[in-house]
């Protein structure tokens, strides 16, 4: 038998049916009528493999609809493969939604040691952890009334801290942290890297990329029910920004008042862009009518956020506008990049919506590793004297 807090799929498959929507009388007798197609399946899962190991820090990563949080829920057994096994070897806790195991007519004292006996602890182990759950959960004055007249973020609270608390084997988090505050969400994460440290094996799904590179050291990504790639989380995140950026490039529209016709980044002389070394971007603009606005570029290595941006005005007389700006250093690591622009007038209305207008490659030293929960996007290459003495 595996050792417990093992995570494990073996050619796991899962498939839905459309909802054959109200029951009624009328609503049958229309289907007979009209012999409508008959619904088929959709497959949300095909063929899924992987294994954690004890301990393991483990992200799920993928567009909406991929399958991530199907592939959690058959975790908890809330549903059922179709075909292949799946294995979640000792006490589960699960954060799948913010309201998760909680009772809305039971105290939050009550749902603590009700979640409790749901993991098979005892009541005397739930009562030497309730103290830190509560003040965690930062709900002193509360802990005793009906969860049912808890906001949205004290539910979150209360749900995380007995899941997180009482020390599973495996802790499956889907994106719950979305709901909290920027304190609160911090204060999960530094949670989340005690119980990893700990020996508790962590599943994480999360679109915030960030934090799934800081928590979790490898990653499996899926795209309509298919694993795509699996492996280091820097691996898996980078083909699967990769994905998103050229789907966004190739999708994209380029009408505006103003439009892109061409956008390359380069390095000296027009060779390969190198780290720390003088960088050219080039755009051509087009226009049919006299225009003007502020154009605005930016480099990006996920979605959207660029790391910086540069803007200068620009005006249009009916005619084609070659703009070149020159960045004297480039401090990013080695890897792939976009450059995204936008034209924007005064009132910062588009004049030509953001967009991505190029990938390139920067050539140099790829980003360092990091320890698991620490944030290992930090591409910026920055120099700086450094001094040390003894006091």
């Amino acid at each position: 038998m595996s050792p417990r807090g093992t995570v494990a799929a073996h050619h796991l498959w899962k498939r839905f049916r459309p909802d054959r929507g109200r029951s009624l009388l009328r609503d049958e007798i229309e289907r007979l009528r009209t012999h409508g197609p008959r619904k088929s399946w959709t497959w949300a899962l095909r063929d899924v493999d992987f294994e954690i190991a004890p301990g393991g820090s483990f992200a799920f990563v993928g567009s909406n609809g991929s399958g991530k949080s199907t592939l959690l829920k058959i975790l908890t057994q809330v549903m059922y493969p179709y075909a292949g096994s799946i294995e979640a070897v000792g006490r589960v806790g699960a954060l799948i939604e913010v309201a998760s195991g909680i009772h809305p007519d039971l105290t939050g004292r009550e749902n603590c040691y009700l979640y409790g006996s749901l993991l098979g602890l005892h009541r005397g182990r739930v009562a030497a952890q309730f103290d830190e759950i509560v003040a965690f959960a930062e709900l002193e004055d509360a802990i005793d009334r009906q969860v049912k007249y808890y906001s949205s973020g004290m539910k979150m609270r209360l749900g995380f801290g007995v899941a997180a608390f009482l020390e599973p084997d495996v802790l499956l988090v889907d994106e719950v942290l979305a709901v909290g505050d920027a304190t609160f969400q911090q204060r999960c994460l530094d949670r989340m890297r005690q119980v990893v440290a700990q020996g508790t094996t962590l599943v994480y799904v999360s679109h915030d990329l960030a934090t799934v590179e800081a928590m979790c050291s490898n990653a499996l990504w899926l795209k309509k029910g298919v694993v795509q790639e699996m492996g280091s989380s820097a691996d898996v995140l980078t083909g699967y920004r990769r994905w998103i950026e050229e789907g966004a490039e190739t999708s994209s529209s380029m009408d505006g008042r103003i439009r892109v016709m061409k956008a390359s980044v380069s390095g000296v002389d027009g060779q390969a862009v190198t780290t720390g070394e003088p960088a050219c971007i080039e755009v051509h603009l087009q226009a049919p009518e006299p225009c003007a606005g502020t154009l605005q570029l930016g480099i990006s290595q996920g979605p959207a956020s660029p790391l910086f941006l540069l803007k200068h005005a620009v005006e249009l007389e009916g005619a084609d506008l070659a703009v070149r700006c020159d960045v004297a250093t480039l401090p990013f690591a080695g890897g792939r990049y976009y450059l995204w622009l936008g034209v924007f007038g005064e009132q910062g209305q588009d004049i030509t919506p953001w967009q991505p207008a190029a990938h390139f490659q920067i050539v140099g030293q790829p980003l360092d590793e990091a320890p698991v929960g620490i944030v290992r996007l930090a591409p910026l290459q920055i120099e700086a004297d450094w001094s040390i003495q003894e006091r």
